[in-house]
């Protein structure tokens, strides 16, 4: 059975962030790696995410991301409030682009939506380059979704708020996402 993809400490997101922002595409590439990481979006979500989705009626940036049933997993339509991190890259791109109202978030070298399969390869070369071995495009997903986990109970939220933000059906399936800690654990088990 094959490993589940690795969860990315702090450290190492903010170490990817830092490494793209080299690339030729930084400003689209900071973006793809906030998508992952700070809205939990699926590869197939970032490469189909469209303008539309991120915008307001007026055209200005929202503070939420409404992916479509269109673009999502088994039709899970969803709207994500956006992170600060990722809403200033939104904006930052949006504003490089010259603040376009639909069209893709994630252009191509061609200027094309790029296919899951590209974002799929891209995060391969980006985990082989920064040597982030058990990493694959779901990390940023699975990342996403353990700290939202760990973090409930600082929000007052539960389980359920995870699987709706994850756009999972079943909560069992939002649970298999979750990474154990060892470290939680041994505290766990010297408070019993």
């Amino acid at each position: 059975m094959p490993q589940p993809a690795r969860v990315v400490g702090e450290a190492d997101v903010r170490r990817l962030i830092r490494h793209v922002r080299d690339h030729r595409h930084a400003t689209r590439d900071q973006v793809i790696v906030l998508l992952s990481f700070k809205a939990g979006l699926r590869a197939c979500e970032i490469a189909g995410l469209d303008w539309s989705m991120v915008l307001r009626p007026d055209g200005s940036l929202g503070n939420q991301l409404a992916i479509a049933r269109t673009i999502a997993k088994n039709g899970s339509a969803r709207t994500l409030p956006l992170h600060p991190d990722l809403r200033g890259a939104l904006a930052k791109l949006h504003a490089a682009r010259k603040k376009p109202r639909e069209g893709p978030v994630i252009l191509s070298e061609r200027g094309s939506h790029m296919t899951p399969h590209s974002i799929v390869n891209w995060f391969k070369r980006l985990y082989r380059k920064l040597e982030l071995d058990g990493c694959s495009s779901h990390s940023g997903r699975r990342t996403f979704i353990t700290r939202s986990a760990r973090l409930l109970p600082k929000t007052g939220g539960s389980l359920r708020d995870v699987q709706e933000l994850a756009g999972h059906r079943s909560l069992s399936t939002t649970e298999r996402y979750i990474a154990g800690d060892r470290d939680a654990q041994r505290k766990l088990i010297r408070l019993i």
